[in-house]
Protein backbone atom coordinates (compact mmCIF):
# COMPACT_ATOMS: atom_id res chain seq x y z
CA UNK A 1 0.00 0.00 0.00
CA UNK A 2 1.30 3.76 -1.36
CA UNK A 3 1.57 6.17 1.63
CA UNK A 4 -1.42 7.92 -0.05
CA UNK A 5 -3.25 4.76 0.12
CA UNK A 6 -2.67 3.95 3.66
CA UNK A 7 -3.79 7.90 4.67
CA UNK A 8 -6.91 7.33 2.76
CA UNK A 9 -7.33 4.03 4.55
CA UNK A 10 -6.65 5.93 8.09
CA UNK A 11 -8.96 8.21 7.52
CA UNK A 12 -11.66 6.43 6.97
CA UNK A 13 -12.55 5.79 10.32
CA UNK A 14 -14.33 2.51 11.86
CA UNK A 15 -17.80 3.67 13.39
CA UNK A 16 -18.20 1.98 17.06
CA UNK A 17 -21.42 3.66 17.92
CA UNK A 18 -23.93 6.56 16.86
CA UNK A 19 -21.46 9.07 17.91
CA UNK A 20 -18.18 6.90 18.41
CA UNK A 21 -15.21 6.21 16.03
CA UNK A 22 -12.51 4.63 16.22
CA UNK A 23 -8.89 5.53 14.02
CA UNK A 24 -5.55 4.52 13.73
CA UNK A 25 -2.20 5.44 12.83
CA UNK A 26 0.30 4.43 10.43
CA UNK A 27 2.68 2.23 11.14
CA UNK A 28 5.60 3.84 11.19
CA UNK A 29 8.56 4.88 13.83
CA UNK A 30 7.21 8.14 15.17
CA UNK A 31 7.45 9.07 18.82
CA UNK A 32 3.50 10.44 18.97
CA UNK A 33 0.51 11.49 16.45
CA UNK A 34 1.33 13.81 13.52
CA UNK A 35 -0.75 16.90 14.75
CA UNK A 36 -2.57 16.83 11.20
CA UNK A 37 -3.59 13.00 11.37
CA UNK A 38 -5.42 13.69 14.39
CA UNK A 39 -7.37 16.69 12.98
CA UNK A 40 -8.26 15.47 9.76
CA UNK A 41 -9.64 11.76 11.68
CA UNK A 42 -11.61 14.32 13.96
CA UNK A 43 -12.56 16.26 11.26
CA UNK A 44 -14.51 12.86 9.44
CA UNK A 45 -15.28 11.75 12.65
CA UNK A 46 -17.37 15.11 12.58
CA UNK A 47 -18.98 14.71 9.06
CA UNK A 48 -20.12 11.47 9.51
CA UNK A 49 -22.89 13.08 11.73
CA UNK A 50 -23.69 15.89 9.27
CA UNK A 51 -25.87 15.40 6.47
CA UNK A 52 -23.57 15.56 2.78
CA UNK A 53 -25.05 18.71 1.42
CA UNK A 54 -23.10 20.41 4.58
CA UNK A 55 -19.89 21.52 4.13
CA UNK A 56 -16.85 22.28 6.65
CA UNK A 57 -16.44 25.95 6.43
CA UNK A 58 -13.91 26.21 9.88
CA UNK A 59 -12.78 23.83 12.54
CA UNK A 60 -10.75 24.78 16.25
CA UNK A 61 -8.93 22.32 17.67
CA UNK A 62 -7.26 22.18 20.78
CA UNK A 63 -3.92 19.34 21.06
CA UNK A 64 -3.78 18.14 25.24
CA UNK A 65 -1.17 15.49 25.19
CA UNK A 66 0.76 13.50 22.53
CA UNK A 67 -1.40 10.51 20.60
CA UNK A 68 0.29 7.10 21.31
CA UNK A 69 0.73 5.84 17.52
CA UNK A 70 0.76 2.53 18.98
CA UNK A 71 -2.92 2.32 20.04
CA UNK A 72 -6.26 3.50 18.39
CA UNK A 73 -7.73 6.74 18.98
CA UNK A 74 -11.57 6.98 19.47
CA UNK A 75 -13.38 10.18 18.62
CA UNK A 76 -16.76 10.95 20.47
CA UNK A 77 -19.04 13.29 18.70
CA UNK A 78 -21.41 15.98 20.27
CA UNK A 79 -24.11 17.01 17.38
CA UNK A 80 -24.52 20.40 19.69
CA UNK A 81 -26.65 22.36 16.90
CA UNK A 82 -28.59 21.52 13.68
CA UNK A 83 -29.86 25.11 12.54
CA UNK A 84 -31.29 25.90 9.39
CA UNK A 85 -28.34 26.91 7.35
CA UNK A 86 -25.09 25.90 9.88
CA UNK A 87 -24.08 22.45 11.70
CA UNK A 88 -21.85 22.72 14.92
CA UNK A 89 -19.82 19.62 16.09
CA UNK A 90 -17.89 18.79 18.94
CA UNK A 91 -15.48 15.80 18.74
CA UNK A 92 -13.34 14.79 21.63
CA UNK A 93 -10.30 12.36 20.42
CA UNK A 94 -9.44 9.92 23.77
CA UNK A 95 -6.22 7.38 24.41
CA UNK A 96 -5.65 6.07 27.63
CA UNK A 97 -9.10 7.12 29.21
CA UNK A 98 -7.73 10.76 28.62
CA UNK A 99 -8.79 13.21 26.31
CA UNK A 100 -5.67 14.19 23.91
CA UNK A 101 -7.74 16.47 21.26
CA UNK A 102 -10.82 18.34 21.00
CA UNK A 103 -12.30 19.55 18.02
CA UNK A 104 -15.11 22.32 16.76
CA UNK A 105 -16.42 22.59 13.84
CA UNK A 106 -19.00 24.19 11.72
CA UNK A 107 -20.54 23.11 8.81
CA UNK A 108 -22.81 25.01 6.68
CA UNK A 109 -25.36 24.94 2.69
CA UNK A 110 -23.64 26.08 -0.15
CA UNK A 111 -24.97 29.51 -0.71
CA UNK A 112 -23.79 33.01 -3.04
CA UNK A 113 -22.34 35.76 -1.78
CA UNK A 114 -19.88 38.30 -1.89
CA UNK A 115 -16.89 37.27 -3.17
CA UNK A 116 -12.94 38.69 -2.78
CA UNK A 117 -9.61 36.77 -1.93
CA UNK A 118 -5.98 38.11 -2.07
CA UNK A 119 -4.31 37.33 -4.59
CA UNK A 120 -1.21 34.86 -4.68
CA UNK A 121 1.77 36.31 -3.85
CA UNK A 122 3.80 36.86 -7.16
CA UNK A 123 6.89 35.79 -8.10
CA UNK A 124 6.97 32.57 -6.31
CA UNK A 125 9.34 30.01 -8.66
CA UNK A 126 6.97 27.25 -10.25
CA UNK A 127 7.31 23.87 -8.59
CA UNK A 128 9.04 22.57 -11.24
CA UNK A 129 12.21 24.26 -11.02
CA UNK A 130 12.34 23.31 -7.42
CA UNK A 131 13.93 20.18 -6.27
CA UNK A 132 12.17 17.59 -3.88
CA UNK A 133 13.25 16.77 -0.40
CA UNK A 134 15.06 13.42 -1.39
CA UNK A 135 16.66 15.52 -4.08
CA UNK A 136 17.61 18.18 -1.63
CA UNK A 137 19.23 15.20 0.68
CA UNK A 138 21.43 14.41 -2.36
CA UNK A 139 22.35 17.91 -2.98
CA UNK A 140 23.27 18.89 0.76
CA UNK A 141 24.05 15.76 1.85
CA UNK A 142 25.10 16.94 5.89
CA UNK A 143 24.39 20.08 5.87
CA UNK A 144 21.03 19.34 6.54
CA UNK A 145 20.24 18.80 10.05
CA UNK A 146 20.14 15.00 11.12
CA UNK A 147 16.49 15.68 12.55
CA UNK A 148 15.23 17.10 9.36
CA UNK A 149 17.00 14.29 7.11
CA UNK A 150 15.01 11.62 9.03
CA UNK A 151 12.14 13.44 8.10
CA UNK A 152 12.67 13.72 4.85
CA UNK A 153 13.61 9.99 4.00
CA UNK A 154 10.09 9.07 5.09
CA UNK A 155 7.82 7.71 2.71
CA UNK A 156 5.01 9.68 2.85
CA UNK A 157 1.83 11.00 1.51
CA UNK A 158 2.92 13.99 0.43
CA UNK A 159 5.50 15.60 -1.43
CA UNK A 160 6.85 19.07 -0.23
CA UNK A 161 9.29 21.18 -2.27
CA UNK A 162 10.14 24.54 -0.25
CA UNK A 163 11.32 27.56 -1.80
CA UNK A 164 13.80 28.89 0.84
CA UNK A 165 16.54 26.55 1.70
CA UNK A 166 18.54 29.04 4.56
CA UNK A 167 16.31 27.36 7.00
CA UNK A 168 17.81 23.66 6.18
CA UNK A 169 21.11 24.21 5.58
CA UNK A 170 22.17 27.18 8.44
CA UNK A 171 21.15 28.84 11.39
CA UNK A 172 21.18 32.17 10.11
CA UNK A 173 18.34 34.29 11.70
CA UNK A 174 15.59 34.81 8.90
CA UNK A 175 12.39 37.11 8.73
CA UNK A 176 9.53 34.58 9.77
CA UNK A 177 8.11 33.82 6.47
CA UNK A 178 8.16 30.83 4.35
CA UNK A 179 6.46 29.78 1.01
CA UNK A 180 6.26 25.66 0.36
CA UNK A 181 4.77 23.68 -2.60
CA UNK A 182 2.96 20.38 -1.41
CA UNK A 183 0.97 18.20 -3.57
CA UNK A 184 -0.25 14.59 -2.46
CA UNK A 185 1.74 11.65 -3.87
CA UNK A 186 -1.37 9.96 -5.45
CA UNK A 187 -5.05 10.19 -6.48
CA UNK A 188 -7.88 11.79 -3.44
CA UNK A 189 -11.17 10.68 -4.42
CA UNK A 190 -13.43 13.67 -6.21
CA UNK A 191 -15.30 14.15 -2.51
CA UNK A 192 -15.66 17.66 -0.62
CA UNK A 193 -15.25 15.65 2.52
CA UNK A 194 -12.43 13.87 1.79
CA UNK A 195 -10.43 16.45 0.40
CA UNK A 196 -11.56 18.71 3.30
CA UNK A 197 -9.75 16.33 5.71
CA UNK A 198 -6.70 15.86 3.64
CA UNK A 199 -6.37 19.11 3.50
CA UNK A 200 -6.85 19.38 7.10
CA UNK A 201 -3.96 17.06 7.40
CA UNK A 202 -0.90 18.31 5.32
CA UNK A 203 -2.00 22.32 6.92
CA UNK A 204 -0.25 21.27 10.34
CA UNK A 205 2.79 20.85 7.91
CA UNK A 206 6.09 23.14 8.42
CA UNK A 207 3.89 25.66 10.31
CA UNK A 208 4.96 25.71 13.47
CA UNK A 209 8.84 25.73 12.24
CA UNK A 210 7.90 29.09 10.56
CA UNK A 211 7.89 30.67 14.49
CA UNK A 212 11.64 30.01 14.76
CA UNK A 213 13.09 31.29 11.24
CA UNK A 214 14.10 34.66 13.29
CA UNK A 215 15.87 32.95 15.78
CA UNK A 216 17.97 30.68 13.83
CA UNK A 217 16.44 27.74 15.36
CA UNK A 218 14.32 24.75 13.51
CA UNK A 219 11.92 22.29 15.55
CA UNK A 220 14.01 19.22 15.17
CA UNK A 221 16.40 20.75 16.71
CA UNK A 222 17.68 19.06 20.39
CA UNK A 223 17.45 21.69 22.48
CA UNK A 224 13.92 23.20 21.38
CA UNK A 225 11.22 21.82 22.78
CA UNK A 226 8.41 22.16 20.01
CA UNK A 227 4.35 21.10 19.87
CA UNK A 228 1.08 22.65 18.74
CA UNK A 229 -1.41 24.12 21.10
CA UNK A 230 -3.99 24.77 18.75
CA UNK A 231 -5.08 25.15 15.30
CA UNK A 232 -8.05 26.71 13.62
CA UNK A 233 -8.59 26.50 9.67
CA UNK A 234 -11.26 28.25 7.13
CA UNK A 235 -12.34 26.82 4.16
CA UNK A 236 -12.75 28.77 1.75
CA UNK A 237 -13.12 27.67 -1.69
CA UNK A 238 -13.46 23.76 -2.81
CA UNK A 239 -10.93 22.82 -5.37
CA UNK A 240 -9.18 19.55 -6.47
CA UNK A 241 -6.23 18.14 -4.51
CA UNK A 242 -4.87 17.05 -8.12
CA UNK A 243 -1.97 19.80 -8.32
CA UNK A 244 0.62 21.22 -6.85
CA UNK A 245 -0.41 23.94 -3.51
CA UNK A 246 1.34 26.99 -2.56
CA UNK A 247 1.32 26.77 1.52
CA UNK A 248 2.36 30.55 2.53
CA UNK A 249 3.03 30.60 5.88
CA UNK A 250 4.36 33.70 8.26
CA UNK A 251 4.82 34.09 12.21
CA UNK A 252 3.88 37.47 13.30
CA UNK A 253 5.42 36.60 17.15
CA UNK A 254 7.11 34.49 19.51
CA UNK A 255 7.21 35.04 23.63
CA UNK A 256 6.19 33.42 26.29
CA UNK A 257 7.67 30.02 25.11
CA UNK A 258 4.86 30.15 22.14
CA UNK A 259 4.91 30.72 18.77
CA UNK A 260 2.25 32.04 16.60
CA UNK A 261 2.10 30.92 12.43
CA UNK A 262 -0.42 32.32 10.01
CA UNK A 263 -0.91 30.34 6.64
CA UNK A 264 -2.71 30.41 3.27
CA UNK A 265 -3.57 27.72 0.92
CA UNK A 266 -4.09 28.30 -2.86
CA UNK A 267 -4.12 26.36 -5.93
CA UNK A 268 -1.58 26.66 -8.33
CA UNK A 269 -4.34 28.59 -10.25
CA UNK A 270 -4.60 31.26 -7.74
CA UNK A 271 -7.85 30.35 -5.91
CA UNK A 272 -7.42 30.89 -2.29
CA UNK A 273 -8.69 27.53 -1.08
CA UNK A 274 -8.11 27.71 3.10
CA UNK A 275 -6.55 30.31 5.91
CA UNK A 276 -4.93 28.42 8.73
CA UNK A 277 -3.26 29.77 11.98
CA UNK A 278 -1.28 27.48 15.02
CA UNK A 279 0.22 28.62 18.12
CA UNK A 280 2.44 26.17 19.41
CA UNK A 281 4.89 25.42 21.95
CA UNK A 282 8.46 26.65 21.16
CA UNK A 283 10.61 26.45 24.33
CA UNK A 284 14.43 26.46 24.87
CA UNK A 285 15.43 23.77 27.29
CA UNK A 286 17.93 24.80 29.61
Amino acid sequence: MSAIQELLAILDLERLEHNLFRGRSPKLDWQRVFGGQTIAQALVAAQRTVDPDRHVHSLHGYFMRPGDTTLPIIYEVDRIRDGGSFTTRRVVAVQHGHAIFSLEASFQLDEPGLEHQVPMPPDVPSPDTLLDQRQLLAEFGERVPQGVRRYWERDRPLEVKPIMLQHYTSREKLAPHQNIWIRTTGPVPADRAMQAAVLAYLSDLTLLDTSTFAHGRAVFDPDVQAASLDHAMWFHRAHPLDGWLLYTQDSPTTQGGRGLSRGAIYGQDGTLIASVAQEGLIRVKR
